[in-house]
């Protein structure tokens, strides 16, 4: 007994110690920025300098234009929950669901697959940032709570490598999560996913598969830095 109890004291030291880590690490979020997107949502109009415009840029040489009105709540890297990280942005709207159109960002070919009621992805050959490499672009939360899509008919469930020029529309932001009548906010989730060399995207679930969209757009969107900054453009 003597020599369990030496032998459990110190294992849940490391236990506790671990959890500990991972709640500060994963687990906490930035409060400052979750009071801004309940702000934002619950009135909008008292913040019309944290609004981006869709199909603008920051600068004439920004590679990306941003894909939809709103405000920029949740970065790349922040952390809802323990274990998770957030892989893109999330951009919120300032109307109702179905009301705030999506556009392409970025040319390239646009692929849905069958199953997918709220998601799109783009194909795009040769990332402007680092030429010889493809990426996709996916953006998602295209429906109402219940699953009902906001794509626009151009791109039915099955469409597969469509090319699309930048700024086109691709449907409307709504509030689906996957789990019907459950819903996440109104909100486009954009984000950059990594290709798999063989000319596939990766499962944009897990954060390594995807790249932090800051430099893409010309903005402190990192969700590990500025954590307290307002992500617009700065001139």
């Amino acid at each position: 007994m003597k020599f369990l109890k030496w032998f459990l004291i110190p294992l849940l030291l490391v236990i506790i110690t671990s959890l500990v880590f991972v709640y500060f690490r994963f687990g906490r979020g930035n409060p400052l920025r979750t009071r801004r997107v309940i702000t934002w949502i619950n009135d909008p109009e008292s913040h019309p300098d944290w609004l981006i415009s869709a199909k603008t840029r920051c600068e004439t040489t920004t590679p990306f234009q941003f894909p939809a009105e709103g405000y920029i709540g949740y970065l790349w890297d922040d952390s809802f929950r323990p274990g998770h990280r957030h892989q893109g942005i999330d951009i919120f709207s300032k109307e109702g669901s179905g009301e705030t159109p999506v556009y392409a960002s970025y040319a390239g070919f646009l692929t849905r697959l069958p199953d997918w009621k709220s998601t799109l992805i783009i194909r795009i050959p040769d990332d402007p940032l680092h030429p010889g490499h493809q990426i996709w672009t996916y953006y998602t939360h295209m429906a109402d709570v219940q699953g009902i899509s906001y794509i626009i008919e151009d791109f039915p469930p099955g469409t597969s490598d469509i090319y699309v020029e930048e700024g086109t529309l691709l449907g409307y932001m709504g509030n689906y999560s996957g789990t019907p009548g459950n819903p996440t906010g109104i909100h486009l989730h954009f984000s950059i996913v990594r290709d798999d060399g063989q000319g596939n995207f990766l499962n944009e679930l897990k954060i390594q598969n995807t790249l932090d969209p800051s430099p893409y757009f010309d903005l402190p969107l990192k969700g590990t830095a500025n954590r307290n900054q307002i992500p617009r453009c700065e001139h």
